[in-house]
């Protein structure tokens, strides 16, 4: 093989190599990133369900949920929906969990 294709191969090689290592390098920098958001918001949600699950409470406050796991609006409703919770129907800012306050039937 001539000097210029073997220089060649390994220009190549090293920009495959180099190409690999940075989508390995993102992919794991964002299961990492990942992972640090679901230890920060597991607190949050379990004190979410709590305060949901509470008896003498079918319906909370949005505001209040908020304040108590110190998150602001968008972060609250996000974890709300993800813990399985919906807002109420009538336009107040009140949420409750699904399994407790399912949709009524034949409604729009």
């Amino acid at each position: 093989m001539s000097e210029s294709i073997v220089i060649a191969l390994i220009g190549v090689s090293g920009a495959i190599i180099g190409s690999i290592a940075t989508v390995a390098v993102q992919w794991l920098s964002h299961c990492l990133q990942e992972k640090t958001a679901a230890k920060r918001d597991k607190p949050r949600k379990d004190l979410l369900l709590e305060m949901l699950r509470a008896p003498q409470y079918q319906w909370r406050k949005l505001e209040t949920l908020s304040h108590v796991i110190g998150a602001d609006e968008e972060i609250t409703k996000r974890l709300l929906l993800e813990l399985g919770a919906r807002a109420s129907e009538d336009g107040q800012p009140l949420w409750g969990l699904i399994e407790r306050n399912p949709l009524p039937k034949g409604k729009e």
